[in-house]
């Protein structure tokens, strides 16, 4: 497998950097690992927001996830690992807290300015965002993979886009990576989040093992391991010697009736579709909070300094220090979804209680 690009477009930077012993993408390895971002990644939902429950899946246990299946897909196909281990560490960066009902409430909130998608917005944290406006400046072929990760998709078959994009200038969700490596990162993050909202979902008891199909019991396995273990093998034999990465027909429905039987019993369980109502309730009162601080105070740091409130302070000093990023925009007001999308699940009910909850005297 040849991707279609050159070396020298996948190595470059929008600043040249000199090589050093790591390589340009260990080095953006390292990068992504020390952002901040990827450390807030412990305390974001998955799939349950269940604080208090040290088992329970955080995204930062997914990226992980996806960063090692990633890496084994790439081994057995004789891909670049460190380039898919990049792409995997760093694709869900711009997550918005509580997972994708999180994403679905800030799309909603913003769909006069352009919406939310979680994935052109973790190309934005590592552009632009991080380290107090300033950006991560890596490598094209990593950028490209983020903005290229799309996991809700459930496609048979895919194969690098062929034609060269400008990565800045991607605003929707995309067909493919320009790179096998994102390929197979988009791969593995369906196949490590399968499994893994199963054990979940038994650890919560809102299924059982015995739930599951037996079909998919026998064929896929019973475990996250199990499963993981039988399509990251599946990809392997029925890629090698192709120019697409894919599953066998057999795994591939076995994995659309598991993603199908997930939906109906995890992701539209009635607690679920319960919690998600009061998780958007609560981002719509940050967020028109958020607006209406904004209005008031702009760019003026005075005034964030002077508020009674930690969640506008906090909010002030999040976008003064960004200003050259929202001041000559056409939609200053990003500045509050980006504020929130940046936000853990406990910092965000955090926020919300201090709005709606007196102090008390």
């Amino acid at each position: 497998m040849k991707n279609p690009l050159s070396d020298t477009v996948y190595h470059s930077r929008k600043i040249t950097r000199r090589p050093d012993i790591r390589g340009d993408y260990f080095r953006d390895q390292t990068a992504i690992i020390h952002a901040t971002p990827f450390r807030r990644l412990k305390y974001k939902t998955q799939v349950f927001f269940s604080p208090q429950n040290d088992h329970i899946c955080t995204r930062i246990e997914h990226v992980l996830h996806v960063s090692t299946i990633a890496s084994t897909i790439c081994k057995g196909l004789d891909l670049d690992i460190e380039l898919a281990q990049a792409i995997a560490l760093g694709h869900d960066l711009g997550h918005a807290p509580f997972g994708h009902i999180g994403e679905k409430a800030l799309n909603k909130l913003t769909s006069n300015i352009g919406g939310f998608i979680h994935e052109t917005h973790s190309l934005k944290v590592v552009d632009k965002i991080t380290r107090d406006g300033k950006g991560l400046n890596l490598t094209f072929a990593v950028r490209d993979g983020i903005v290229s990760h799309c996991g809700e998709n459930f496609e048979q078959t895919i194969k690098p886009m062929q034609d060269y994009r400008e990565v800045d200038d991607i605003g929707k969700r995309q067909k493919s990576s320009l790179t096998y490596e994102g390929c197979a990162v988009r791969f593995s993050d369906k196949i490590a989040y399968l499994g893994r909202d199963i054990e979940d979902a038994i650890t919560i008891g809102l299924i059982t093992i015995h739930d599951v199909p037996k079909i998919i019991r026998k064929n896929l396995g019973s475990t996250n391991g199990e499963i993981i273990d039988t399509l990251v093998k599946d990809v392997i034999k029925a890629s090698k010697n192709e120019d697409h990465i894919c599953f066998t027909d057999e795994k591939y429905e076995l994995m659309v009736q598991l993603k199908e039987f997930n939906y109906t019993y995890i992701y539209h369980h009635p607690s679920i579709i319960k919690n998600n109502e009061i998780i958007t309730r609560l981002l719509e009162q940050l967020y028109f909070y958020l607006i209406k601080t904004f209005k008031k105070g702009g760019f003026d740091q005075n005034y964030y300094h002077n508020t009674s409130m930690n969640l506008a302070k906090h909010f002030g000093n999040f976008i003064i220090k960004r200003k050259h990023l929202y001041e000559k925009s056409d939609h200053p007001e990003r500045c509050v979804v980006d504020f929130i999308a940046g936000m853990t699940d406990s910092y965000a009910y955090d926020a919300a209680r201090e709005l709606m909850f007196p102090k008390a005297l």
